[in-house]
């Protein structure tokens, strides 16, 4: 649980319910893009200060949004709101030969989550965001981690997770920092979504795009 103490604060739990408003019945909230000041601030930690009901609908309403966008994961800074609450969900595709070890990743809510690099293996691959609609670019990242974070019942859980989920996880948690995939992309690699089909659906592992381009991985 998030504490014995942990005491819910009525102005934010308002605020909240009144956000959920605007999804109405689809449950479906416009995603935050770049530019919006809520995706360079840090998340506050949450320690309870929503009521269960209004957590309960906050969860549900992101994960709505999240499965229509479509992603695989959504912070809650994405949907407006400085709390360091993520989704995370993916599921396994049928290309069994995948180099980016897509793996299961059953949904889990990820509050106050954090991560640790395991080994110093990294992989670059093109990734994308909800909140930069449109584009994708390659990016570096652990193939290991730690990960960390508690549910939505306050529970604690320390996983170690390996290639495309320790992507997604942290991917989302950087989010809760104020850090957007692009900020440490290869930006030679940036590529529209339609180009990304065009030339490089191929190339999975983007070499061919990182010699064409001019970057490197």
């Amino acid at each position: 649980m998030f504490g014995r103490n942990a005491k819910v604060d009525t102005e934010l739990n308002r605020d909240v319910e009144g956000l959920l408003h605007e999804a109405g019945k689809d449950r479906i909230l416009p995603i935050v893009q770049m530019g919006e000041p809520v995706l360079r601030q840090p998340s506050g930690q949450y320690a309870g200060q929503l009521s269960h009901r209004t957590l309960a609908k906050l969860l549900d309403t992101m994960h709505e949004t999240m499965l229509e966008a479509p992603g695989v994961g959504l912070a809650a800074p994405q949907i407006g709101l400085g709390l360091a609450i993520a989704l995370i969900e993916d599921h396994l595709r049928d290309d069994e030969d995948d180099p980016r070890e897509i793996g299961e990743l059953p949904f889990r809510v990820i509050i106050n989550p954090s991560y640790e690099p395991v080994g110093s293996e990294t992989r670059s691959f093109y990734e994308g965001c909800l909140s930069f609609s449109g584009y994708q670019a390659v990016r570096r990242r652990w193939l290991d981690i730690t990960a960390r974070w508690q549910d939505e019942d306050g529970k604690r859980h320390e996983e170690r997770m390996h290639g495309w989920p320790a992507r997604i996880f942290q991917h989302e948690t950087d989010h809760l920092s104020g850090e957007v995939y692009i900020d440490k992309a290869e930006i030679r690699s940036l590529s529209s979504d339609d180009n990304l089909s065009d030339f490089w659906a191929e190339d999975p592992v983007p070499t061919e795009a990182a010699e064409e381009l001019g970057f490197t991985i």
